[in-house]
């Protein structure tokens, strides 16, 4: 083993605070990628800025770092970025000061998902210091500062450049938080889709007091609404939880107690299992909404505007999900629950290239005030990191 790399070690925790530190609230990188290159450059690994630019989108920093070139290429994948810190004075900690408190680091990005990033840097730390950069495979760490935001310019355009060049992954490990209430009891294997639909509903203005010559938008929209809450999309499948429909905002912005309004607007999003495409699911809607629509006779018409941000999809159980489930049972002792619950992730995007999972830090604190992990849950959750990488490379 060459003393310089047995020499280069990094601390979990530390390194988790210096990331917290960095203010890289979306799409701001903060040096928090800078930080990742400085740790990451001395174990061996070759450090690449990918940074991305897309019109009407802000710029967004990523970085590609990788050692070895040849056999299996195992990757890791997060995201540097973090979500606002809401209203300050609710925090009880500095939300950027990366304060130690009673077993916990506190602050923004410490579940989701600098602790777990962190804890990839640490375990390739360990396993390189013990095996060496000749150990046989590849490995990389995949990070992206557009996760929590659009998503747009960060780990979609990077896995495509690294397809152009010829670049493959094997296998990839995404450190979200998955955990619910003790590290390691659920890893994801699958997410639902997700797509946002804006509804402008056009009635006729007039006014209240002559209902005949009027086609009130919000009663129009009002029924549309029931139609499509009032029975359960589906009951869900063998892998997944049944289907979502939430409205999450409406709006009309008439000031006047005297006229009824010609429009209405309103926009839900939902959440589908694998008995949909974003395709099959909208024009279920559709049917719903219009046959609804037509019930109420008048001369309404409906515009739509449609966002997909991922389709849904599953990794079925095999090798990946043995080898990190048996990692989580060696070093936490804990029986992991194979699960598709929960929103988005890049994950996405990755399951196109290879098998991909999900595996990191107990979440019920992310986007929250006084966001925070376990101190002996980040180095627990490196030391499975470690576990994978010896087992997935062995000798």
């Amino acid at each position: 083993m060459p003393d310089t790399l047995a020499n280069q070690r990094t601390d979990v925790i530390e390194l988790t605070r210096a990331l917290v530190r960095c203010e890289s609230v979306t799409p701001r990188e903060a040096g928090a990628l800078q930080l990742l290159e400085a740790t990451l450059a001395p174990l061996g690994f070759g450090c690449e800025r990918m940074d991305f630019s897309q019109a009407g989108t802000d710029d967004v920093a990523n970085l590609y770092a990788r050692i070895g070139r040849t056999g299996r290429h195992f990757c890791f994948a997060g995201h540097s970025d973090v979500v606002p810190v809401g209203d300050l004075s609710s925090w009880t900690i500095g939300p950027f000061s990366a304060e130690l408190s009673a077993g916990y680091l506190f602050g923004r990005g410490a579940a989701d998902m600098k602790g777990a990033i962190a804890a990839f840097t640490d375990a390739c730390a360990r396993f390189l210091a013990r095996r060496g950069r000749d150990f046989g495979g590849s490995i990389s760490l995949l990070i992206t500062g557009d996760e929590e935001g659009p998503a747009v310019n960060g780990t979609v355009k990077m896995l495509k450049r690294l397809a152009e060049r010829g670049e493959a992954i094997d296998a990839c490990v995404v450190g979200e938080p998955t955990s619910a209430r003790r590290l390691g009891d659920m890893i994801k294997i699958g997410r639902r889709g997700s797509m946002t639909v804006d509804l402008v509903v056009r009635g006729i203005q007039g006014h209240v007091a002559y209902p005949e010559r009027l086609d009130n938008a919000i009663h129009r929209l009002s029924a549309l609404i029931e139609a499509l809450v009032r029975q359960p999309i589906d009951q869900g499948s063998t892998h997944f939880q049944p289907t979502s429909l939430q409205f999450t905002t409406v709006d009309v912005g008439n000031k006047a107690t005297n006229i009824a309004p010609g429009v209405a607007r309103a926009r839900f999003n939902t959440r589908f299992n694998d008995l949909w495409t974003s395709e099959t699911l909208l024009a279920h809607l559709k049917q719903r909404i219009e046959r609804a629509d037509a019930s109420l006779g008048g001369h309404g018409t409906i515009d739509y505007a449609v966002e997909v941000s991922g389709e849904s999809f599953y990794t079925p159980p095999g090798p990946l999900s043995d080898l990190v489930a048996g990692a989580i049972r060696d070093v936490a002792g804990v029986e992991p629950e194979l699960s598709t619950t929960g929103g988005t992730s890049d994950a996405r995007f990755i399951r196109r290239y290879c098998p991909v999972l999900e595996c990191g830090l107990v979440g019920e604190t992310m986007h929250k005030v006084d966001e925070k992990s376990a101190v002996d849950d980040l180095r627990t959750l490196s030391r499975v990191y470690e576990t994978v990488l010896d087992r997935y490379f062995a000798a």
